[in-house]
C-alpha cells in the first residue's frame, strides 16, 4: 500500500507539475538524455531557443512576429478564367454558364478578387528579395525581429561577431587574394604554351585548384550527387541561378566554358587571362544584343566535341533559391544536349543570393565573407535532348520543371527579367483575350444552333 501510495502521489504531483507549466506558458522539461534548447526529447523536436524567446517575448507585449512566407500566403487552386466566373455565377444564381447573358455583373468580382490576390500575395516580386528564416542563425541581417532578448543571448550574438569579422574574414580575404592571383597567373602562363593535351591538361588543373581555394574562401560546404551525370564535351551545362558564386560552386567540380559579357577592371583582367588558356566564349557588349550572333557563336562551340562543356544560366537573374523562372529559349535553339543542374543553398548558415539591385558585388562578398558558411547542394540530372516534336521554348520548360522538382523549388512561368522591367501589354491582352473569347464563344455557339 505504501509503494501504491507513494506512486500516486508522485503522479499527481507530476499532473499539478504540469498544469502549473501550462499556466505559466513554460514547457515540460525533459529528463537526462533530452536536449532542452533548439534540441529533441522526449516530447519532441522543439524550434531554436532563440527563436522561442522571441516569440514569447512578442506575445507578452502582444506584437505580432514577422513571417516569412515563401509558398504563398493565399491559398490558390490552378482553376481557369472560365471555371472561376462559371463558380461565382453558380453562387449568385441556379442558371447554368450557358443559359446567362453574355455579361454578368458579378464576373467583376473575379477580376478584382485576382487583383487583391496579385497586391496581397504577389509570387514574382519576392522572389526577387532575400529569404526569411523562421529560426534566427545569430546574424542581424537574417530576421527582421531582431532585438534585444536576454544577456546572454547579446553576448552571444557578439561573440559570433568577433569570430566572423575578427578571425574569419581576414583569413577567407587572404584566400580569396590567392586564389584570383593564382587564376591570372597561371592562365596567363598557360596561355603562352602551344595547343595540345599538356596546355589543357595545365589549364583544366589551374582552374580546378583556383577555383576550390576560392571556394574555401566561402567556407562552402558542398555535397555533390550523382556525379556520374556531370557535363561532358559537346554539350550545354544549364543550372538555376541565385549567385555569381554559382560559377565557382560548378566549376570547383568540373571544367567548363564560360559565356557572358566583356566587363573592365578587375573582372576584365581576369576574363582576358582565362580566355588565353580556354576557350571561353565572351561577347562585346554591342553584341550581346545580337541573338543571331550569340546563337551562331555557341553553335559552332558546341559542335566541336572536343571543345569544354558550356556553363549557361538561362533565367538571366538571380531568383533567391525558392523558385525557379522563365528559362530563355537561345541555349535550347542549338540543337546540342543539355545536361540540367540543380542547385539548392541552405539558408540556415548564410544567404547566397546576390540581390543586386539593393548591394554592389563587393558589399555582396562582404556579406558572404562575414556569413558562418555556405552551405549547399548540387545534383547533376540525366542528359536530355530536344524531342522531334517540340519546339525551344517547351524544351526549355521540361528542362526548367526536371530542375525545379530535384531542388525542391518552385516552377514558375514569369520572366525574370521582371524584376527591372514593366510587366508587358501583352499579358494584359491575354487575360482579355480569354475573357472575350468566353464571352463572345458562347455567343457565336447560340447563334449557330
Amino acid at each position: 500500500m505504501g509503494r501504491e501510495g507513494s506512486r500516486q502521489s508522485g503522479v499527481d504531483k507530476g499532473r499539478a507539475r504540469a498544469r502549473l507549466y501550462a499556466r505559466l506558458g513554460r514547457r515540460r522539461r525533459p529528463r537526462a538524455g533530452g536536449i532542452v534548447r533548439g534540441g529533441i526529447g522526449r516530447f519532441g523536436a522543439s524550434r531554436p531557443w532563440a527563436t522561442l524567446r522571441m516569440e514569447r517575448g512578442a506575445k507578452e507585449k502582444n506584437h505580432q512576429l514577422y513571417k516569412p512566407y515563401t509558398n504563398g500566403i493565399i491559398a490558390k487552386d490552378p482553376t481557369s478564367l472560365e471555371e472561376e466566373i462559371k463558380e461565382i455565377r453558380r453562387s449568385g444564381s441556379s442558371k447554368a454558364l450557358d443559359n446567362t447573358p453574355e455579361f454578368e455583373l458579378s464576373d467583376i468580382f473575379y477580376f478584382c478578387r485576382k487583383g487583391m490576390e496579385t497586391i496581397m500575395d504577389d509570387e514574382v516580386t519576392k522572389r526577387f528579395s532575400a529569404e526569411e528564416l523562421e529560426s534566427w542563425n545569430l546574424l542581424s541581417r537574417t530576421n527582421y525581429n531582431f532585438q534585444y532578448i536576454s544577456l546572454r543571448l547579446t553576448v552571444l550574438w557578439g561573440l559570433g561577431v568577433l569570430i566572423r569579422y575578427c578571425f574569419l574574414l581576414p583569413l577567407r580575404i587572404a584566400l580569396a587574394f590567392t586564389g584570383i592571383s593564382l587564376l591570372v597567373v597561371g592562365t596567363t602562363v598557360v596561355g603562352y604554351l602551344p595547343n595540345g593535351r599538356f596546355k589543357e591538361f595545365l589549364s583544366k588543373h589551374v582552374h580546378l585548384m583556383c577555383y576550390r581555394i576560392c571556394v574555401r574562401a566561402l567556407t562552402a560546404i558542398i555535397t555533390y550527387h550523382d556525379r556520374e551525370n556531370r557535363p561532358r564535351n559537346g554539350g550545354i551545362c544549364v543550372a538555376n541561378h541565385t549567385s555569381p558564386i554559382d560559377v565557382i560552386i560548378l566549376a570547383s567540380d568540373g571544367y567548363y566554358a564560360m559565356v557572358g559579357q566583356v566587363h573592365g577592371g578587375l573582372m576584365g583582367v581576369i576574363q582576358r587571362a582565362m580566355v588565353k588558356a580556354c576557350p571561353h566564349v565572351w561577347f562585346e557588349r554591342s553584341e550581346v544584343k545580337d541573338r543571331h550572333l550569340v546563337a551562331k557563336r555557341l553553335t559552332e562551340h558546341v559542335q566541336d566535341k572536343s571543345k569544354l562543356p558550356i556553363l549557361i544560366f538561362p533565367e538571366g537573374t538571380c531568383i533567391n533559391n525558392t523558385s525557379v523562372m522563365m528559362f530563355k529559349k537561345g541555349s535550347f535553339e542549338i540543337g546540342a544536349t543539355v545536361y540540367p543542374v540543380a542547385i539548392k543553398y541552405d539558408p540556415q548558415f548564410g544567404d547566397a543570393f546576390w540581390n543586386s539591385s539593393k548591394y554592389g558585388m563587393v558589399t555582396y562578398l562582404l556579406r558572404m565573407m562575414t556569413s558562418w558558411a555556405i552551405v549547399c547542394s548540387v545534383w547533376y540530372l540525366p542528359p536530355m535532348t530536344r524531342e522531334t516534336d517540340e519546339d525551344a521554348v517547351q524544351f526549355a520548360n521540361r528542362v526548367k520543371s526536371a530542375i525545379a522538382r530535384q531542388g525542391g523549388l518552385v516552377d514558375l512561368l514569369w520572366d525574370g527579367g521582371l524584376k527591372r522591367e514593366k510587366v508587358k501589354d501583352t499579358f494584359k491582352e491575354e487575360q482579355q483575350k480569354l475573357y472575350s473569347k468566353m464571352i463572345v464563344g458562347n455567343h457565336e455557339d447560340r447563334s449557330r444552333s
